[in-house]
């Protein structure tokens, strides 16, 4: 890797090229909000981790070793800064929980034209609740490689790099992420 375009890449940003870190920001953003997004189930979220993302990138590039790819790297950073995010909100959630009991006001009861409407979307907005409790409820490294796999549509050779795991344990891993999936979402397709 002594002289690949990578590295002559990463050796201009670590250089002080700002225009080619802008660039390198730009081809990975949509790859790094994707996976984050794919953690937090929020497009907020994922856009201000996304930004932590290309921080750490700029700060940590002349620590990379290029014993991977430069992608490969990113994402390994996108899903740790996800990760983390997710073990704080889960920290903090149980405020949230008492200032709901709490809270005085009124809910949201808007209605469609029909009534219909407001009620599909309230019954969606729970189902997507509960796809991603089951989400988050599984063990980490089934639900890095199931989200690698299903929301950025990562090969199962390129999550083996992120996740520093051979091929046959991230083919165990999402086979064994459906089957938890199927298992607590199997009421939902009952009704």
């Amino acid at each position: 890797m002594e002289n690949s375009p990578e590295k002559l890449i990463i050796d201009k940003i670590i250089g002080g090229d700002r225009q080619t870190f802008r660039e390198i920001t730009e081809r990975y953003h949509t790859m790094v909000i994707n996976t984050c997004i794919g953690f937090l189930h929020n497009r907020q979220d994922a856009e201000d981790i996304a930004q932590e993302v290309f921080i750490e990138v700029y700060h940590s590039l002349k620590h990379f070793r290029q014993e991977s790819k430069l992608s490969t790297w990113i994402y390994r950073i996108a899903v740790n800064k996800s990760l983390n995010q997710v073990r704080k909100n889960k920290r903090w959630r149980w405020i949230q929980n008492i200032e709901d009991v709490f809270a005085k006001g009124t809910h949201d009861t808007a209605v469609g034209n029909d009534g219909y409407s407001a009620d599909r979307n309230l019954e969606s907005r729970q189902q997507e609740a509960v796809f991603h409790s089951a989400m988050n409820s599984m063990p980490e490294n089934q639900r890095i490689a199931f989200t690698l796999n299903k929301y950025d549509e990562l090969s199962y050779k390129e999550i083996a790099e992120i996740m520093s795991v051979s091929l046959s344990s991230v083919e165990s891993l999402i086979h064994r992420a459906k089957i938890n999936l199927q298992k607590k979402l199997i009421h939902l397709y009952e009704k």
